[in-house]
């Protein structure tokens, strides 16, 4: 039964929390940034088989071919927690672009700032993007992919992929690495703020790597790629 399911799952998964953030933040001290996004790729890797088991939740991944041996900016579509988590898995070192106030959850977001995530204040957007573009280009030149969400916030998988922040072409032109457009269908699965889980196979699709001189051009090519591959795995 799904309910049943769920409740093992998030039971697991938040009694993990606790020890996963405190391994972290103990290994801070002593190990690299990258070395301790692998061991926090471990505690996903769990997580995310532990979801499989015990709701059925599956996943495939296309185009890994695609993914270039340097740095990109990776561009996905967002619709809960499950891309979140994954993609941090799939590209290691990696720094995330978040909310600022994420720091401020208690345990978890010890971890995420052990992470050394690039951090964005919604209350002062104009400054912020610009300290944002700085990082993340000082972040990509260090061999750091970097990891966003342009729709800005998680949408519902019925209203498909929303418009895209130009904040992904500013960062690739600015640096030179190009965007790799992302798109899946994860939020129908692990629905977003839903404690009920449901069984089925994520399908997630990696695209061309996407360069440019216009930060509006390129962003839109990975827009309309993301929009129209959602409609072919919806």
């Amino acid at each position: 039964m799904p309910l049943i399911g769920s409740i093992l799952f998030n039971t697991f998964f938040y009694l993990s929390l606790v020890p996963i953030t405190l391994i972290i933040v103990f290994l801070y001290f002593f190990i690299s940034t990258k070395n301790l996004q692998y061991v926090g790729s471990l505690w996903i890797k769990t997580v995310l088989c532990t979801l499989r088991m015990f709701c059925g939740v599956r996943w495939r991944v296309e185009g890994v071919e695609n993914i270039p041996k340097s740095p990109c900016v990776v561009v996905s579509n967002h619709q809960g927690q499950w891309e979140s988590f994954f993609l941090q898995t799939l590209f290691i070192p990696s720094t995330s672009i978040i909310k600022k106030e994420l720091l401020y959850i208690p345990l978890f977001g010890w971890a995420l700032r052990c992470m050394k995530p690039i951090t964005l204040n919604r209350l002062n957007k104009i400054s912020s993007l610009k300290k944002v573009i700085q990082k993340g280009v000082l972040k990509l030149e260090s061999g750091f992919s970097i990891i966003l969400f342009p729709e800005g916030t998680r949408n519902n998988p019925e209203k498909g992929v929303q418009p895209y922040a130009a904040s992904c072409g500013l960062l690739s032109v600015k640096s030179g690495f190009p965007i790799l457009p992302i798109c899946h269908n994860s939020g129908k699965y692990w629905k977003n703020k839903k404690f009920i889980k449901s069984s089925g196979e994520v399908i997630l699709i990696i695209g061309n790597p996407i360069s440019g001189n216009n930060p509006k051009i390129i962003t839109n090519e990975a827009y309309k790629w993301t929009k129209e591959t959602y409609k072919k795995i919806y």
